[in-house]
């Protein structure tokens, strides 16, 4: 009885975050990683002269860029479609990475999860441990 509660909690914990994900999952890839970058304390920065237009264009798309002016480190994420660019600075860049990591991990653990919730959901179909596998026969002879 107990384990038939545990495997219950697990399927209904399993469930929701599965709901939960694919909610989430409806953002493109691009506005993710936008809205990581934000969270992480990047500035959302819009050219203002033809220089900086130029340079936006010339960067990278989709890709994060480590740019050095200065003296100091910066890493600009470029928004042509919108005409700006994400900077951060060292920390800034190092919490989005934190949570990327994070998000992948939390992406590991939700398919791991789906791949046991999908096999404890066929357990009825083999007629229990051992039963649909000559258990009964099994039992008979040994009583």
């Amino acid at each position: 009885m107990k384990q038939i509660r545990i495997l219950l909690k697990t399927s209904t914990a399993i469930a929701l975050l599965a709901l939960m994900v694919g909610c989430a999952s409806t953002q493109t890839a691009v506005e993710n990683k936008e809205s990581m970058l934000v969270a992480a304390g990047f500035k959302v920065i819009t050219p203002k002269n033809a220089t900086q237009q130029q340079k936006l264009q010339n960067l990278p798309p989709g890709k994060i860029a480590m740019i050095q002016k200065s003296g100091k480190t910066f890493y600009v994420f470029p928004d042509a479609a919108h005409n700006q660019a994400y900077v951060g600075g060292p920390r800034e860049y190092q919490a989005y990475q934190q949570a990327r990591l994070a998000k992948n991990l939390a992406q590991e653990n939700l398919e791991t999860a789906e791949m046991y919730q999908d096999a404890t959901m066929n357990w009825g179909a083999w007629g229990g441990w051992g039963v649909g596998w000559g258990g009964g026969m099994a039992v008979g002879r040994w009583r």
